[in-house]
C-alpha cells in the first residue's frame, strides 16, 4: 500500500527488490491461516504472498493503492481476488477473520485512519499480522538522499518526508488506543543485501524513492543517485556488497471491542 503514490516499476521490483516479499514468506507461517478463514492481504505488491496465503486453503483478497501492482498481481494470479484501495480509507462487505501486511505501513503516513480501517474490517477476536519499517529504518540512506539533494540545490525536495518509521511503543500505543490488544511486538535490525553490487543502492533509491525527484531533470537526478552512493558508502556497501540498512516492527495484535 503506497499512500504517498511512488510510481512503481512492477519488474524492476520483482526482479531486484524481490527480498520484499520474500522476507514475508516467513510472516505467512506466524499468520498461521486456516482453510475455513478470510484474510486480507493489505499492500499486497505484486501478488506473491497472496498466492503464498491462498495455497494454505485460506480464501485471501489482496488490496493495494498502487494500480501497477494490482494490474500486475491479476494478471500473475487471476484465479485470485485483487483490489485497488487506499489503507487509510477501505472497506468490504465481510469483516475478515485476520488482516496481513508486510512491508507496507511504513508508507501510510496517515497511521490513525490506517489502523481504523484495518478494526473496522476484521472480525470481533480477529487478528492483525503485520511487519513494516522501524524506528531508524533506512536512516542512513534517507540522509544520504537528503545531502545529495541538498548539494544540487533541490533543497525543498530535500525535505520531503514520506515514510513513518515508529518506535515500538509509538505504534502498539496508538493499536491500543483504538481497539486492538497487542500480542508480540519486536524491532530488529535487518540489514539487507541488494541484488547488484554495483548499482544496487541507486537502484533501491530508483525504486522507492521516485518522490524525491519530482521535476528533477534526469541528468541531474542521475547525478543525485551517484552521490548518494558515495554518501552512504561507508555503512552500506561491505566486503564487496551494497546492503539497505533496514529494521524491521513485527506486530501481532487482537480487536478485542
Amino acid at each position: 500500500m503506497h499512500t504517498d503514490r511512488n510510481i512503481w516499476k512492477v519488474n524492476l521490483y520483482n526482479k531486484k527488490h524481490a527480498f520484499v516479499y520474500q522476507y514475508g514468506e516467513e510472516l505467512i507461517g506466524i499468520l498461521d491461516p486456516k482453510p475455513d478463514e478470510l484474510i486480507l492481504d493489505l499492500g499486497c505488491g505484486s501478488g506473491q504472498l497472496t498466492d503464498g496465503i491462498a495455497k494454505t486453503g485460506a480464501k485471501v483478497i489482496g488490496m493495494d493503492s498502487s494500480e501497477e501492482m494490482i494490474q500486475y498481481a491479476k494478471n500473475e494470479y487471476p484465479e485470485l481476488q485483487f483490489f485497488v484501495k487506499d489503507a487509510t480509507n477501505f472497506q468490504f462487505k465481510k469483516p475478515f477473520d485476520a488482516i496481513f501486511s508486510n512491508a507496507v505501513l511504513h508508507w501510510v503516513t496517515d497511521n490513525k485512519s490506517a489502523v481504523l480501517s484495518m478494526y473496522n474490517n476484521l472480525k470481533k477476536e480477529g487478528r492483525l499480522v503485520v511487519e513494516f519499517g522501524g524506528k531508524g529504518n533506512v536512516e542512513t540512506i534517507i540522509k544520504g538522499i537528503k545531502k545529495a539533494l541538498t548539494d544540487k540545490g533541490y533543497i525543498q525536495n530535500s525535505k520531503i518526508e514520506k515514510w513513518f518509521f515508529p518506535s515500538i511503543s509509538e505504534y502498539t500505543g496508538l493499536l491500543e488506543e483504538n481497539g486492538f490488544e497487542v500480542q508480540y511486538a519486536h524491532l530488529v535490525d535487518r540489514p539487507t543485501e541488494l541484488a547488484d553490487h554495483k548499482i544496487g543502492l541507486k537502484e533501491w533509491v530508483e525504486m522507492f524513492g521516485t518522490s524525491f525527484f519530482i521535476d528533477i531533470p534526469e541528468k541531474d537526478k542521475n547525478e543525485i543517485l551517484e552521490e548518494v552512493q558515495k554518501n552512504v558508502w561507508d555503512k552500506c556497501f561491505k566486503e564487496g556488497k551494497w546492503f539497505a540498512d533496514y529494521r524491521r516492527i513485527r506486530i501481532i495484535a487482537k480487536k478485542i471491542n
